[in-house]
């Protein structure tokens, strides 16, 4: 843990983790603006919970908070104000900009709750602590500060040990670390169904949550049919060359990759190809992770695998021993890998694309 001056932890705020506080952002938000902007939104947000009839809604998860924040948020506006945490902001920034655009009249504010490092969470619930909270479900990640998956469990759980009786937590029915915290909590305990499209089990997360709070099914229905998926998150491309691309390129995590690897294989037509990127973040895990997937990648009959980074070797090397049919490029960097994946787009194809975020595969499918 790093040490952090006193007069330095009081300013930016007690219980922001030291490794925010070192992180690199920038310099005036970091330590000009912000500082006084939690303090702030803090009470701000005690203001309106005691003088108005505000809903505070909490998202967090190993995967799919964005767009089940999003899936909610659109359901909910339907019923009243709703303000929520804009897409591809760090929380730590988010949260408290949020909360200082919310107006008296709000009925929902929608808040993700993104966890990095330990503490983190612990600096949410100073800022707000919600009424209800939806967890989409517990798995390896960010292993390099969290330590192991009983790390992130310990961390993402504050958010729902944090509740109040007659709080509601929303919770993932098919994860087992959530179901070992039910009988410990104090809320009230709404389930909703896993699924094996990650779309629709973000829905089924999204509409249990909007179910508790009263909100009719027709709300529900039109609410989901009409959200806007976010960019590079399970996002469905129709390429000029007549190729379908699934653009999952936003992040990835070794749960995340293998489910979206089984849902792209549900769906893909003709020719398939993957361009997968490195996952981060994993510590010690990390060889292992990016092996095992290269292991359920050989095994999904792909012709062509480029892979991008670091250790995306370990990856191509299962996909190379368990695999003799696909054929397999590997290259450091995002732009090498253009003109070999601009070759092999066209009617026939069906390509995969999937990586952590700052492998920067999201630019390499503008570039398609």
């Amino acid at each position: 843990m790093k040490k952090i001056d006193p007069l330095i932890q009081w300013w930016v705020t007690p219980k922001l983790p030291a490794n925010d506080i070192t992180a690199k952002h920038n310099p005036i938000s970091k330590w000009i603006t912000h500082p006084g902007k939690r303090r702030i939104a803090k009470w701000y947000l005690q203001f309106l919970k005691n003088n108005t009839d505000i809903k505070v809604i909490g998202i967090t998860g190993s995967a799919g908070k964005t767009t089940t924040k999003e899936m909610l948020a659109a359901i909910l506006r339907l019923d009243g104000k709703t303000i929520y945490t804009p897409k591809n902001v760090d929380s730590v920034y988010s949260i408290p900009n949020t909360i200082l655009r919310t107006p008296i009249g709000t009925k929902y504010l929608v808040l993700e709750m993104g966890v990095e490092y330990p503490g983190e969470m612990d600096f949410y619930l100073w800022l707000a602590k919600p009424n209800i909270v939806i967890i989409t479900n517990i798995f390896p990640t960010h292993l390099e500060f969290l330590g192991d998956i009983e790390g992130v469990f310990k961390e993402k759980s504050k958010l729902v040990l944090s509740l109040p009786s007659d709080g509601i937590a929303v919770l993932n029915s098919g994860d087992a670390k959530l179901k070992s915290i039910s009988k410990n909590l104090k809320a009230r305990v709404v389930w909703f169904n896993p699924d094996k499209n990650p779309i629709d089990q973000n829905a089924n997360a999204a509409s249990a949550a909007a179910r508790s709070l009263g909100i009719p099914e027709d709300i529900i229905k039109n609410g989901l049919s009409n959200y806007q998926r976010p960019e590079h998150r399970l996002h469905f491309i129709k390429h000029k060359s007549g190729a379908v691309i699934l653009d999952d390129s936003y992040n990835s995590n070794p749960w995340a990759a293998l489910a979206t690897l089984e849902y792209f294989n549900s769906i893909a037509k003709g020719k398939k190809v993957a361009i997968l990127g490195d996952m981060l973040e994993l510590g010690n895990y990390d060889e292992t992770a990016h092996r095992e997937l290269g292991l359920a990648v050989a095994k999904s009959n792909f012709e062509v695998v480029i892979a991008v980074g670091k250790s995306s070797k370990f990856l191509i090397e299962e996909v190379n021993k368990l695999s003799k049919n696909t054929k397999t490029y590997l290259f450091s960097a995002t732009e090498e890998a253009f003109p070999v994946a601009s070759k092999l787009l066209n009617k026939d194809t069906t390509l995969l694309v999937k990586g952590s975020h700052s492998i920067g595969l999201d630019k390499l499918v503008a570039k398609l």
